[in-house]
């Protein structure tokens, strides 16, 4: 048995039906398997829209709402907030060196064909900037320190994350806070990038300090308009266009912009994760690893 009834939506005066336990709209002969069923040709179903996720009082799990800070939509798993949902598909005619878009911010981002790899030419710079003596935390936001705490830098630079917020606090997947289609490379896939573009062979070991020969100058960006002089090496004959962002170390501050580029791999390292750098006196790559709270650039690969 089906009750017809006029639902009064917002002024406006809409036919409805409810057939056993479900709700159709516009739609007299809702799916059996929906508990509502909305039919239009001209309009869309808008869903909650919140700019903080942190307003929102003890959430069930399973809630939706459309995200107004990361232009997304997001739902809550019991625990925390999920990460983007519904990112546009990526064109079928995409190459490696067109631009790269990410419909979580709406910013596009450089790529470059190196080797058999595909790297953003960019870092990234995705996220909520960090204020003072603020940490990022597992809260559902993509969250970035920028040097000085200014989104200048950042728009030069890209963001600098802390190990875990890169990771979105998920050690066993690459994917990280990367768009969708990419991820953060690890120890080896930094490995094969320094190994086509340097003159002779590095050995990635583990260990730390200066590698190759000229591995770093290739990768860096040319002159001294952002990189400190002598910018030695530099090239940038493989177009990474490795930038000097410095980093940013809890407790201590920010540093080393103009003088270091330094980016985070997926690899962990005991209670640290192992970088790759730059700098702006050598042409060699440089292997270390740093506290996971630190803030260092992401630079995403393409799976």
């Amino acid at each position: 048995m089906k009750t017809h009834f006029i639902l009064f939506l917002f002024g406006i005066f809409t036919l409805s039906t409810i057939a056993q336990n479900n709700v159709g709209i516009n739609n007299p002969s809702p799916d059996p398997s929906a508990v509502l069923d909305v039919k239009s040709d001209t309009m869309g179903l808008l869903p909650p829209r919140v700019a903080d996720t942190t307003v929102i009082t003890n959430p069930a799990e399973g809630l939706m709402i459309y995200d107004l800070s990361s232009h997304c939509m997001r739902y809550f798993n019991g625990t925390v907030w999920s990460g983007c949902m519904g990112f546009f598909a990526a064109q079928s005619n995409w190459n490696c060196g067109d631009l790269l878009f990410d419909a979580r911010d709406n910013l596009t981002y450089e790529t470059v064909e190196i080797g058999t790899q595909c790297w953003m030419a960019e870092n990234l710079n995705i996220g909520v900037v960090l204020t003072g003596n603020q940490t990022p935390t597992n809260n559902g936001y993509i969250e970035k320190f920028c040097q000085d705490y200014g989104l200048g830098p950042c728009e030069v630079f890209g963001g600098l994350y802390s190990w875990d917020e890169m990771m979105q606090y998920n050690n066993a997947s690459p994917f990280g806070i990367c768009p969708e289609g990419w991820h953060v490379p690890s120890r080896d896939e930094w490995c094969t990038l320094e190994n086509f573009v340097d003159a002779g062979t590095i050995v990635c070991d583990g260990t730390t300090g200066l590698k190759g020969t000229d591995a770093g100058g290739n990768l860096k960006d040319t002159g001294t308009s952002e990189w400190n002089a002598p910018n030695t090496g530099a090239t940038n004959s493989f177009g990474f266009t490795a930038r000097p962002g410095g980093f940013y170390y809890p407790g201590t501050g920010f540093g080393g912009i103009g003088s270091t580029a330094n980016f985070w791999t997926s690899t962990e390292n005991a209670a640290f994760a192992t970088t790759r750098g730059m700098g702006s006196g050598t042409a060699k790559m440089n292997h270390g690893s740093s506290d996971k709270s630190s803030g260092l650039a992401v630079r995403c690969l393409k799976d």
